[in-house]
């Protein structure tokens, strides 16, 4: 390895549903939503990331915007692939070299992945120049990015809401004891606005529209301390077929994400319910830690902590929580190489 040392390049990935983010030299370089702009007629990736989110619901029939990332895993290899190297090629401190370096990285996956998920990242990541690749658990990776010590003989509980997957975990002395991975998440919670505006108020809104509702003006119960303000939302109406702009209300969107929150719930009392019980004592006095974007609705922590009757926390940047974790991991491969797979 040696002399060629200096030709290679450390980058720790977070392959997220919603977003991926990539850390290079300790530095966030990318953090990009997961979405890629595809033209139908020459097949070619036209724009990635930010630009391709801007597309996202305005496209003509020749141009198609696919997410490649399903439920925090690999649903669509070619476009993932372009896209992981695409966002590669953005990294500043790699546009400049005349080669493209070999890359260690380290990206993290759900827990709840299979064998075959779990190889399709490998070979998308390897097909990028990914010489050494090493793969981390997601709950693990947020674990560390919050700043647990994970190898100590204690037990500590993460609960990550991502986009695709809500990874509930139990992490004593390197590794999971118990966990659970439920398909409940960002996306659900978007699927779950569009829903409710529909039925509830004859509204035809679109994806972005119904994530800017979420982001704006979602919570987890209906009783804030600092309620958000009313917010104007602009689609179709369904009875007339004119656009047109209602207000709703923090307490409607509450409604809304009512039942999947209510599951999110559900298999958090699950994995507690298997928690063995010198593991429990610990969760006792430590509590419940929260990343993930999303951990950011309001009031969410609130709920999980009444249902639980545990105190629950948020990490600080919850959304780099987890890319976090996967770069202190690259930094210290020999420390933690016992909870990395290759």
């Amino acid at each position: 390895m040696g002399f060629f040392d200096f030709l290679t390049e450390d980058i720790a990935i977070d392959l997220g549903t919603a977003n991926t983010l990539i850390i290079h030299n300790d530095k966030v370089v990318v953090d990009s939503p997961s979405i890629v702009a595809r033209d139908r007629m020459t097949n070619k990736i036209i724009a990635v990331g930010k630009q391709a989110n801007k597309m996202q619901g305005k496209t003509h029939e020749n141009i198609k915007t696919i997410r490649p990332l399903k439920d925090g895993v690999i649903a669509d290899f070619d476009a993932s692939e372009k896209m992981i190297s695409m966002f590669i090629k953005e990294i500043p401190a790699l546009k400049k070299k005349l080669f493209p370096p070999a890359l260690r990285m380290v990206v993290c996956i759900p827990s709840g992945i299979t064998e075959v998920e779990m190889r399709a990242v490998k070979e998308s990541c390897e097909r990028v120049n990914g010489k050494e690749v090493y793969l981390i658990h997601e709950p693990m990776a947020a674990a560390i990015g919050i700043g647990l010590d994970i190898m100590e003989p204690k037990g500590n509980m993460i609960i990550d809401i991502g986009g695709g997957t809500t990874e509930i975990a139990v992490l004593a002395l390197g590794g999971i004891v118990c966990d659970k991975s439920v398909k409940i998440a960002g996306d659900v919670f978007t699927n779950d606005i569009i829903y409710y505006m529909r039925t509830q108020h004859n509204l035809y809104v679109g994806e972005s529209t119904a994530e800017n509702i979420k982001i704006s003006i979602g919570a987890a119960t209906e009783d804030l301390q600092s309620p958000p303000d009313d917010l104007n939302v602009q689609g179709r109406d369904l009875l007339s077929g004119k656009p047109k702009q209602i207000q709703i209300s923090y307490r409607e969107i509450a409604k809304a994400l009512d039942k999947s929150i209510l599951r999110i719930e559900d298999a958090v009392m699950e994995t507690l319910s298997n928690t063995p019980p010198e593991l429990a004592a610990d969760i006792y006095n430590t509590g419940i830690f929260l990343a993930g974007g999303g951990s950011m609705l309001r009031g969410l922590d609130k709920r999980i902590s009444l249902k639980t009757d545990l105190p629950v926390y948020i990490s600080e940047d919850p959304l780099r929580a987890v890319v976090r974790g996967t770069g202190i991991t690259l930094k210290n491969l020999e420390r933690y190489k016992s909870i990395l797979m290759r």
